[in-house]
């Protein structure tokens, strides 16, 4: 590690210790290294200028941004969970059932994981803890996790930034996230349903069967929005790029003309919001990229494949060590960070190795999701602390057994890669 690297590293770690914005951490280390290195500082906006202008598939991010806004807006979500509860509601434990389908069904939809618990996730908290139903701090912890379902289920976007620095294909991606994220689904379920036992949970009332044809009719043009962009990705009428602007405009023709649910100041309040989230996304890219163009200049990838190679490690152990690195590192870094900045570095190794970069790229995205998770920096616990003042020390004491379920379904997805490549498979994909 050359002085200029070190200095660099030392600068992001210390500012981003003392709550500086990781992206402004990036671009000021960058910007020390380059100054010790006495290269022109300009080069760090070129490189993100560049970065950002050659990579159409950064478009994806905002426009998916925008559609999560709008279909958290107006009935869309109330009438999705109406789905939900005449689906599943019956059971003991059924409005913990109700959160987590509500997360596959909204994960269709968002890409977000930070969406799903600010949105429809903000509603099933509240309809669990009225009347002391569910304690608040488990309603809110089974909600942190099954918002971790959200990036998973395309379509995503930590997947689209993965793809950005892996150079994967966004379509095999998202495919391959369905099965791990239908597994991540059944093992909240049953984690909640032996919880419900073990608690003794109360039995919500059942919603007829016969009101079940009723509200699966007013839920369906929302169901629509995954169909319509699977099929526009997979049946080659669209880029995933393309597929991002028709599912937004498709969320605004079915909030505004459909139900009738956004008026113009709410459409204006979703259109500034989500500037200012796509502002803040772009920004940590936009480091990223910076600090990306140093460790290649360092040829730290290299010098970590190279080394590898004379370990002669044996894939899984590489998959299982740079696993838990990552399980660890998402106790204390965001996951954009991780895998903008961190994951780059291992790229490399796994093309040396043979591992498959489809089944690298969502293991990855599901190890860093659980790390949304786990304190102290578990971004979704705040954000649920923050639209619904529970306290945090309540969710971290019921967070415990949701993270263990998620960390097995990890390991079975890390043990068992025909769970995520099976779909792809099955779509012409070759390895």
């Amino acid at each position: 590690m050359t002085l200029g690297f070190g200095l660099c590293l030392l600068a992001l770690f210390v500012l981003a210790g003392i709550g500086a914005p990781i992206a402004l951490s990036m671009i000021v280390a960058a910007v020390v290294y380059l100054a010790l290195r006495g290269q022109d500082l300009g080069l760090a906006a070129e490189q993100i200028i560049q970065g950002l202008y050659d990579s159409f598939i950064l478009l994806a991010v905002p426009l998916f941004i925008v559609a999560a806004n709008i279909m958290n807006a107006g009935t869309i979500s109330e009438r999705l969970l109406a789905f939900c509860i005449a689906l599943v509601g019956r059971f003991r434990g059924g409005l913990g059932h109700v959160n987590v389908v509500a997360s596959l069904i909204f994960s269709g939809m968002s890409g977000s994981a930070v969406a799903d618990a600010a949105g429809i996730g903000k509603i099933v908290i509240e309809m669990m803890t009225r009347d002391g139903r569910y304690p608040p701090g488990y309603a809110a912890a089974i909600t942190a996790a099954s918002s971790t379902i959200g990036p998973i289920i395309p379509p995503s976007i930590p997947m689209v930034m993965y793809a950005l620095v892996s150079d994967s294909s966004i379509g095999y991606l998202f495919l391959g996230g369905i099965v791990p994220g239908l597994l991540m689904g059944l093992v909240l379920m049953a984690m909640n349903a032996w919880m419900a036992r073990r608690r003794n949970f109360a039995t919500d009332a059942p919603v007829p069967i016969r009101e079940l044809p009723r509200l699966t009719v007013r839920a369906f043009p929302a169901l629509l929005m995954p169909v319509i962009l699977l099929y526009g990705i997979y049946g080659g009428a669209t880029t995933p790029t393309e597929a991002a602007a028709v599912a937004a405009a498709y969320a605004l023709v079915l909030a505004a003309l459909f139900y009738r649910a956004l008026s113009w100041r709410a459409l204006y309040d979703i259109l500034a919001g989500s500037a200012r989230s796509s502002a803040a996304v772009g920004l940590v890219i936009g480091g990223a990229l910076i600090f990306n163009y140093i460790v290649a200049s360092e040829n730290i990838p290299g010098r970590v494949a190279g080394a590898l190679a004379g370990l002669e490690m044996d894939p899984l152990v590489f998959l299982i060590a740079v696993n838990v690195l990552f399980l660890l590192l998402g106790c204390i870094l965001d996951a954009t960070t991780i895998i903008l900045v961190i994951v780059p570095l291992f790229v490399p190794a796994c093309r040396q190795l043979g591992i498959d970069l489809v089944h690298f790229g969502v293991v990855t995205v599901v190890n860093v999701m659980i790390g949304l998770i786990t304190p102290p920096y578990g971004i979704l616990l705040f954000v649920i602390n923050a639209t619904t003042g529970i306290p945090l020390r309540a969710m971290i004491r019921e967070i415990g057994p949701f993270l263990a379920v998620l960390v097995l379904a990890l390991v079975v997805m890390i043990l068992w890669p025909e769970l995520v490549l099976w779909l792809p498979q099955q779509f012409g994909y070759k390895g």
